[in-house]
């Protein structure tokens, strides 16, 4: 995007998202031929950022984890105002990872942990944020989802903190599935109860595929840890969640057609 050509911001949404790991070549070796991506690299702050592409499309990044910090994917929810939310979002039992942030010439950022221990960055674009469509392409993002040992907690915590409403979903045997609403009502994320406590908490992205089977299989092959394998969810499509090579958590789905 031009430096002159803005869109809204969507306060509420999750506009981008970052691999963090110490080994960039080999994220790189695993996720490009896996979904599709190339990576550019582009002037920021004085360093140099290695952006993530979906086709023409800026998606998200790689970036070195810090020292001692497991790989992991990390989301970026979009916010009205940085600082105000990271005020809010501290007030509110989250924990300051790194203080409010300009990142020249993109836009200004923060980090924290949030009540339930889930790493989460705030965001405010100086371009504004990826405009809401009917379906993503494929390779891109399409949903993200809060793993949490206090599913309730972290709900709290979100609505208070970001204005989010909420509905409920009957998930059976697995509880309740909350799904988080921004204001007009477009669902933004999913909040679900960790199965057991070995699960570390995490926001846990969804990439849009064509094959949830194929897709699976071809991350067996380049190495992943499948731990979740192809599975339908009535209504809304098959969907797999995999640890990458080195150990970051993420899930592929092929949702049901609108």
């Amino acid at each position: 995007m031009s430096a002159n050509m803005t869109t809204p911001h969507l306060p509420g949404k999750f506009i981008w998202f970052e691999h963090a790991s110490g080994d960039l070549s080999k994220a790189r070796a695993f996720y490009e031929p896996l979904f599709g991506w190339h990576v550019e690299t582009m002037p920021m702050g004085g360093q140099s950022y290695s952006m993530i592409l979906n086709g023409n499309e800026g998606i998200g990044g790689f970036v070195a984890a810090s020292p001692g910090e497991a790989t992991r994917w990390v989301s970026y929810l979009s916010v009205p105002d940085v600082d105000k939310s990271f005020k809010a979002a501290t007030a509110a039992g989250a924990k300051a990872v790194m203080p409010p942030t300009d990142f020249a010439p993109v836009g200004r950022g923060a980090a924290l942990l949030d009540p339930t221990g889930a790493a989460v960055s705030l965001w405010k674009s100086a371009n504004g944020d990826r405009p809401d469509v009917d379906s993503v392409a494929f390779g891109d993002w399409v949903w993200n989802e809060l793993w949490t040992p206090d599913a309730k907690k972290a709900m709290a915590f979100y609505e208070k903190t970001f204005g989010y409403t909420h509905d409920a979903m009957d998930m059976g045997e697995q509880g309740t599935y909350w799904i988080l609403k921004s204001q007009g009502g477009q669902s933004r994320g999913g909040i679900f109860q960790a199965p057991d406590a070995k699960t570390p908490p995490m926001w846990l992205p969804y990439v849009h595929v064509a094959d949830c089977d194929a897709s699976a299989a071809k991350a067996r092959q380049l190495g992943a840890n499948v731990f979740m394998a192809p599975t339908e969810i009535p209504n809304v499509g098959r969907f797999a969640a995999m640890f990458d090579p080195q150990g970051a958590a993420i899930a592929i789905i092929k949702p049901m057609p609108r």
